[in-house]
């Protein structure tokens, strides 16, 4: 266990988990979270007011609970009041309900990140649920590659907004480094977790990605889903212009992404290329719509939108 800069004391370490019926899979989380050999200090359930039993097992399982309406819920907001209720943290871990830790050292690898002192985030590897389907495992293993990587400003040259991806599905953050850029953004869309890296990236501080901490987690979305979800990605880099400024756009990314999967789906279900072809043409074409959002009247953008509590 390694010391807070500056300091004798080891470090101190909080999970937050912003959670809404979380069903079944809670347990799988939450048996995850036992099995791991660095014990968080504390773990922080915001729950939207569920109405399933969720909030009673994580109450069981000594967790601090913090309730608020469905209504208030936003990516960015949410996480910087949970933070802001944390006392005596160093680092803390952001999960999803279904983002399961699947290694018994990988919260304590995510944590080891930072020792490292330039390091303000890190976030770790996510691997293709056990039932995944082919577009979503090619989505993790082209997103989520098994080496680690450090990456700064001098990166964007050949990364481009790459050196700012990170994923609060699970990622960590020096506390002191999140308080010196401002915190999560008050009211976006999605992509709070890019915004904060940006912004750390830009006050000199580093992005780790850290292959060896895993974690379960992937979507099977479906065609409709991936057009919503490129949609919003859209309107976050509208409305946050900044960042493919000094970053670059997601087209040569993109690109390589739809290169990738044609090849990885050719190989292994030719029958299925045509698919892969409409998938990407979806979202593109809500990707576009997003960063045009600004010419669309508020109900469609609400209809089209995957993050509708937004609008």
């Amino acid at each position: 266990m390694f010391m807070g800069s500056g300091s004798m004391n080891p470090v101190r370490v909080a999970v937050v988990i912003p959670t809404l019926n979380a069903g079944e899979q809670w347990l799988d989380w939450i048996a995850g979270m036992r099995m791991q050999n660095r014990q968080p200090d504390e773990v922080l359930v915001v729950d939207s007011s569920s109405d399933d039993d969720t909030v009673d097992i994580a109450r069981r399982e000594g967790y601090r609970i913090h309730t608020i309406s469905r209504a208030d819920f936003n990516h960015g907001r949410t996480r910087q009041m949970a933070v802001e209720l944390l006392d005596g943290i160093d680092i803390a871990v952001f999960l999803t309900q279904d983002a399961i830790l699947v290694d018994e050292s990988s919260l304590g690898n995510l944590v080891s990140s930072f020792e490292n002192s330039k390091v303000g985030t890190a976030y770790g590897r996510q691997l293709p649920r056990r039932q995944a389907g082919l577009f979503e495992v090619h989505a993790r293993l082209f997103n989520y590659p098994d080496v680690s990587h450090l990456k700064t400003m001098d990166d964007v040259p050949e990364l481009g907004l790459k050196t700012a991806y990170t994923s609060n599905s699970y990622a960590a953050y020096r506390l002191s480094a999140l308080k010196e850029v401002g915190g999560f953004p008050d009211n976006v869309i999605v992509s709070e977790d890019m915004h904060v890296a940006a912004r750390m990236l830009l006050a000199g501080w580093a992005v780790h990605y850290n292959a060896a901490a895993t974690v379960e987690h992937s979507h099977s979305y479906t065609m409709r889903q991936e057009f919503q979800r490129y949609f919003d990605v859209g309107v976050f880099l509208s409305r946050n212009a900044w960042i493919p400024q000094r970053f670059g756009y997601p087209g040569g990314e993109g690109k390589r992404f739809f290169a990738s999967e044609f090849r990885y789906v050719g190989i292994r279900g030719i029958c299925r290329m045509p698919l892969s072809v409409i998938r990407s043409g979806l979202k593109y074409f809500g990707y576009c719509l997003g960063r045009n959002e600004q010419r669309l009247p508020v109900s469609l953008k609400r209809k089209i939108s995957m993050q509708k509590a937004f609008w």
